[in-house]
């Protein structure tokens, strides 16, 4: 799997139709960092913060959600306190349609101590990220969510291994769950994906649909020591490998 080398962002920084931006930030801040952040966040957000239970968990959803406005801010040449967010029927943020003249897209994901966030122009974009653990009875959860080959895949890898490929595909269905805007349960096992001698994956069919499959592109990477992650992007150029990902530095 890839491993990429994340860059400091220019200080003017420019989205072009044919480049995705993906950003890496640590969720582990000082408590003034996460209080300056807090400041950002619109009333809506710091009620969703306090209803966590738990002090750390509710620190991961605020700075989660204030580097989310403070990239917006990059992109969107607005202060970060002034962006505005609908959501789909299924909970998804999206853009306010009113601040969105460039059809900005994006999607984020957290684990553990670090969040990664994508982004796109007019296309649908979905990222996932697991932190790498143990899974108690992987197999059995493969045979519950996954296509017959991925199953029989997971069967025959390495004891070693089957934690790592299961959570590779796993956070493929996610990613591209995401980025449709479809249910994530009811779904995974119509979602299937081949992976090839390279280690790689690709999205194989969609509902036993192998053509729709086609106007998709996913890719698995490994954005930190101990992590995996996977972005997918509808409608990538006629020539997948001409679609640049740059690798920002939160």
């Amino acid at each position: 799997m890839k491993v990429p080398v994340w860059a400091i962002p220019p200080s003017k920084l420019n989205l072009s139709k044919d480049q995705i931006h993906i950003w890496r930030a640590s969720l582990n801040l000082l408590s003034e960092e996460i209080e300056q952040l807090e400041q950002i966040l619109s009333e809506d957000e710091r009620s969703r913060a306090n209803r966590f239970r738990f002090p750390h968990l509710k620190d991961r959803f605020i700075v989660a959600r204030g580097n989310l406005r403070k990239i917006l801010s990059y992109y969107l040449q607005i202060e970060s306190n002034s962006i505005k967010f609908e959501y789909t029927s299924r909970g998804k943020p999206q853009l306010a349609t009113n601040l969105n003249q460039i059809g900005l897209q994006f999607n984020l994901s957290h684990s553990q101590d670090l969040a990664l966030y994508g982004f796109s122009i007019n296309q649908k974009i979905g990222i996932d990220l697991e932190h790498l653990r143990s899974i108690y009875d992987v197999e059995k959860l493969a045979q519950r969510f996954f296509s017959e080959r991925e199953y029989k895949l997971i069967t025959e890898s390495d004891f070693d291994k089957k934690q790592q490929v299961f959570l590779q595909f796993w956070t493929a269905k996610e990613a591209y769950l995401k980025a449709t805007g479809e249910g994530l349960v009811d779904s995974l096992s119509e979602i299937e994906f081949l992976r090839k001698l390279d280690q790689s994956i690709s999205l194989q069919s969609v509902h036993g649909n192998t053509k729709a499959a086609q106007n998709w592109l996913v890719e698995n990477f490994i954005p930190a020591a101990d992590y995996i992650a996977t972005l997918a992007i509808e409608h990538p150029l006629p020539n997948k490998t001409q679609q640049k990902i740059c690798f920002w530095e939160a």
